[in-house]
């Protein structure tokens, strides 16, 4: 759809699920998960739903793609070793190499603006918290340490900023803090759940998923501090995972 919510059209037609869509950063290329062909896999298409292609294949789940700044490779996430761990590979599906190694469980995987770094996060200290490290996988980091879960984080296109989910006061709301994970602020207040940020091109907005309209997900957009909040969609089923 457009940003402002306009020219919505749909891409894909399965009777399975596809979903967890990425933009590739020259905007060529579109990648997403399936389960079209029994279990979730990566797939990629081009942007305008053409040339729609399978790029993993194992009998666990591949889930969550993130692209690299420079289109050339794919982060994701896998149970192909008995828990979840995160992956890279080449954006042709080869050279699939696994980044971290755990008893518990990894999750989401995004890039650094400049390729080096990936932010993720894990429940290897009991609950989900968010860490960061080089993009070999090696100085693995933690940059939130609370009581509750914090989640889904994504860089700012500059590099500065890292927004993420938190539940620490009381239900998922959207915050962002500095890179170092310093300066944690929460910018969204509601009672109900705001979740899967996902940053504009130039910074200054974030695109999520809330509740807050009537019980059903949909999706809105805000200025990267919070103010003009603003529903994009409107139905009567679930809008999820945005991406600029």
């Amino acid at each position: 759809m457009n940003a402002d919510g306009s020219a919505q059209t749909r891409l894909t037609r399965n009777s399975v699920d596809d979903f967890q869509a990425a933009w590739s950063p020259d905007g060529s290329q579109i990648v997403f998960v399936s389960d079209r062909d029994g279990n979730y896999e990566i797939y990629m298409m081009s942007a305008d739903g053409s040339n729609q292609r399978r790029l993993t294949n194992n009998s666990a789940e591949d889930v969550t793609p993130a692209w690299s700044p420079d289109c050339k490779q794919i982060a994701f996430f896998s149970d192909r070793d008995g828990n979840y761990e995160i992956y890279v590979m080449n954006a042709d599906g080869s050279t699939q190499t696994r980044l971290t190694n755990n008893e518990v469980d990894d999750y989401s995987p995004k890039w650094s603006p400049d390729s080096k770094q990936i932010v993720f996060f894990s429940d290897r200290e009991g609950d989900f918290e968010i860490y960061v490290m080089n993009a070999d996988g090696s100085d693995e980091v933690p940059l939130t340490k609370n009581s509750s879960n914090d989640a889904s984080p994504g860089w700012s296109p500059d590099g500065k900023r890292i927004a993420f989910v938190s539940g620490r006061d009381g239900n998922n709301e959207i915050y962002v803090m500095n890179a170092d994970g310093s300066n944690q602020t929460r910018l969204t207040r509601n009672l109900v759940s705001d979740v899967t940020p996902a940053w504009s091109l130039d910074g200054s907005w974030i695109v999520f998923v809330s509740e807050r309209d009537g019980g059903n997900e949909e999706i809105y957009t805000m200025r990267a501090d919070g103010s003009e909040q603003t529903r994009l969609t409107n139905d009567p089923a679930s809008d999820l995972f945005p991406d600029w």
